[in-house]
C-alpha cells in the first residue's frame, strides 16, 4: 500500500484527491494546508510520496521541498502545478524533486505518475531536463564536473538506466542484480560524482552524453 502525504492550500481538492486515492487501495496518511506543516507532518510519517502544491501560504511548495529533501534526501515528492513551464517547478526538480504533475491531469496520469516514483522512477521529460540544464547554465550554476569515465561500466549502465526512468526493481531485473545492489551502487555513484538525488543523477547522465530521453 502505497503512504502518501498530500499538500495542497485548498480543502476541497485534498478532499478530491483523499477520495481518488484510497479508492484505489492507497493510503493518506496526512494533510498539510502549507510548507511548514508538510516539513512537519514528513519529518513525524516519512510518507512513500509527497504530493506537493507548488503556490501555498507561508512557505511554498518548492521551499518546503527543499526542507524535506536536506532532511531525507529519500523523500520521494511530485510537484502539483498549474502550468507546465511553471518557474517553480524547475526549481524543485533541481532540488530534487521526482516530477511533476498537471492539476487538471487526469486520474490515470496521476496515479500512474504517483505508482512510479513509489517505486524509485524519478520522471524527467526531455524538454524539461533541457530547461533544467539550460537553467544551470544560465546562472552559471553546474552539476558537478568529474567525468564518467571514474565510474565502472556496471555503474554507467545503472546511471544510464536510472536517467532514463526505470526503477530500482526495473535496473535489478535487467542486469540480473539483486535491488539492495542497485541501492548500493547508487550511493556509490552518488558519492563519486558528488550527487545528492536521482534528479541530479539523471540531469548529469543526459549532460554527459550517458543517457537520452529522445
Amino acid at each position: 500500500m502505497i503512504r502518501v502525504l498530500l499538500v495542497d492550500d485548498h480543502a476541497l481538492f485534498r478532499q478530491g484527491l483523499r477520495s481518488l486515492l484510497e479508492s484505489e487501495g492507497m493510503r493518506v496518511i496526512g494533510e498539510a494546508a502549507n510548507g511548514r506543516e508538510a516539513i512537519r507532518y514528513a519529518a513525524d510519517t516519512h510518507p512513500d510520496v509527497i504530493l506537493m502544491d507548488i503556490q501555498m501560504p507561508e512557505l511554498d511548495g518548492v521551499k518546503a521541498t527543499q526542507s524535506i529533501l536536506e532532511i531525507d534526501p529519500n523523500s520521494r515528492v511530485i510537484m502539483i502545478t498549474m502550468y507546465r513551464q511553471d518557474r517553480y517547478v524547475f526549481e524543485a526538480v533541481k532540488a530534487g524533486a521526482r516530477g511533476y504533475v498537471l492539476k487538471d491531469a487526469d486520474a490515470t496520469t496521476l496515479l500512474d505518475v504517483i505508482k512510479r516514483v513509489a517505486a524509485g522512477e524519478a520522471l524527467l521529460d526531455a524538454d524539461m531536463a533541457q530547461n533544467v540544464l539550460d537553467d544551470f547554465r544560465d546562472k552559471r550554476e553546474e552539476l558537478p564536473s568529474e567525468k564518467h569515465a571514474d565510474l565502472n561500466e556496471r555503474e554507467t549502465m545503472i546511471l544510464k538506466l536510472l536517467a532514463q526512468g526505470f526503477s530500482n526493481q526495473d535496473i535489478a531485473l535487467r542486469l540480473d542484480i539483486s535491488e539492495k545492489t542497485v541501492r548500493n551502487r547508487l550511493s556509490e555513484i552518488f558519492t563519486k560524482l558528488q550527487l545528492n538525488n536521482r534528479t541530479q543523477a539523471a540531469l548529469y547522465a543526459i549532460r554527459e552524453g550517458i543517457a537520452n530521453l529522445d
